[in-house]
């Protein structure tokens, strides 16, 4: 079972076994009192959650990581982690009001990649971890064997077009060959990919393809219109909405692969 704790720009996910649960990413430094009030709105405790497991540390994937991890839950990472659990400190030490605390080495579990399934079955979930970099070397997913994948800043299925050739195709070509039904992503809305066979985020009204939603986004931008009409005319992802216009409206000009190229530079 997966539960969205929605309490700031991360997506953050609860997966809950038969003998406890993971929480899937934190949000950035300072979101703590947000990220507690979501938790119990959402009926859980965060007594109850046995291990935090991070997508990849990024300033705002483990931004409370530790905090939470005070509270009783246990940071877990993949050994392909263990270089890269401290890579965000100084960035986000620089807020000295968000009240930063850095994860504490000795308290990290640490777990092979070819254990994984073993470690998981410990609290009940059937899955697996697999590193799956593009977005940056530390990057994991997880795929439970019902058919959830969780994927972090993986770019989105949708944006594959930008990414032949690439890490990130290579990455997905593995993960889809696990046969996945649904995607959870770091800042995107889930796809069903049941439903939505490419992946894409795009509603009812999708267009062939990725080059012609940009093309409809930016003519209902000149006409003015604000970005929930824009997503709601275009069947868009309002995130992707949100993206598109940003690019246009700051580089007068742009085409539209400019916009594209430079939403594959963001590495979303």
């Amino acid at each position: 079972m997966i539960k969205e704790i929605k309490y700031g720009s991360t997506n953050t996910y609860l997966i809950k076994g038969t003998d406890g649960s993971v929480l899937f990413d934190t949000g950035w430094a300072g979101t703590l009192p947000a990220f507690c009030h979501a938790i119990g709105e959402a009926g859980e405790k965060v007594q109850d959650i046995s291990f935090i497991m991070i997508s990849h540390f990024h300033p705002d994937h483990m931004g409370i990581a530790q905090e939470i991890a005070g509270m009783g839950p246990v940071i877990c990472a993949a050994d392909v982690q263990k270089e890269f659990i401290h890579s965000s400190d100084r960035i986000l030490a620089r807020d000295k009001k968000a009240g930063f605390i850095p994860i504490k080495d000795e308290n990290i579990r640490f777990f092979p990649l070819e254990e994984s399934r073993a470690f998981l079955k410990e609290i009940g979930i059937e899955g697996v971890v697999c590193a799956s970099p593009g977005h940056s070397d530390d990057s994991i997913s997880l795929m439970l064997d019902s058919g959830e994948l969780l994927v972090g800043d993986l770019n989105p299925l949708y944006e594959l077009e930008l990414h032949r050739g690439t890490q990130i195709e290579t990455t997905w070509n593995m993960l889809l060959s696990m046969h996945p039904k649904k995607v959870y992503y770091g800042h995107a809305p889930a796809a069903d990919l049941k439903t939505n066979p490419l992946g894409r985020l795009l509603g009812r009204s999708a267009p062939d393809d990725i080059y012609a939603l940009v093309k409809r986004i930016m003519k209902c931008v000149d006409k003015g219109m604000p970005k929930d009409a824009i997503a709601a005319r275009t069947g868009a992802d309002p995130v992707f909405v949100e993206d598109v216009t940003r690019m246009y409206v700051t580089h007068p000009g742009v085409s539209v692969q400019g916009i594209l190229d430079r939403i594959e530079i963001k590495g979303r």
